[in-house]
């Protein structure tokens, strides 16, 4: 498991507990980690989207699980973040459709137009590209996720338009977010 050295503060505003309580409410008690993935949605999104050690035992506590279940699955998954990432985490899909239709080319250009390699920050902390596994989206290929969206059929005009809308703050990365 990746372990950040980053600070992160944990703030469990009462939205985000009466969230936790309304998804905990779906199951039977004996059966709460069952709402530990939506969970952990929702605290990621109201933790600058990743998920340090203190603030994964802290969802575990919630829960009433131990927090090496939380770990196994933050660890497991790619859509949980264990250290700080940029704002707007461009992921490109890298599996067949979209590799065949140039996604690999994209990231390259992507890479080259923020001056950073694959996986790295922008110094600003605006954007990150990583590529990512099945998004289940080959008919759109090749295309990338960007917050709760995806984008389709990109290009480099689009790659660029898309760079632009994040800068001037017209890109919305949630679809229902957690506000505190």
């Amino acid at each position: 498991m990746e372990i950040s050295n980053a600070h992160q503060n944990i703030n469990i505003t009462p939205e985000l507990q009466a969230r936790m309580d309304e998804l905990l409410s779906h199951y039977p008690a004996d059966k709460r980690k069952s709402a530990l993935l939506p969970i952990l949605h929702d605290v990621q999104d109201a933790h600058d989207n990743w998920l340090s050690i203190p603030l994964q035992d802290k969802v575990a506590e919630i829960i009433g699980i131990k927090p090496i279940e939380v770990y196994e699955v933050v660890s497991f998954y790619t859509m949980y973040n264990q250290k700080p990432i940029g704002k707007f985490m461009f992921e490109f899909c890298r599996t067949s459709c979209c590799a065949v239709r140039g996604t690999e080319d994209l990231m390259e250009y992507t890479c080259s137009k923020l001056g950073v390699k694959e996986g790295e920050v922008t110094p600003d902390g605006m954007f990150q590209v990583v590529g990512v596994e099945c998004l289940g989206a080959c008919g759109y290929a090749p295309m990338m996720q960007l917050g709760d969206y995806y984008k389709e059929h990109l290009t480099k005009d689009k790659i660029d338009t898309i760079i632009e809308e994040c800068r001037a703050g017209k890109v919305d990365l949630h679809k229902q977010a957690i506000t505190e």
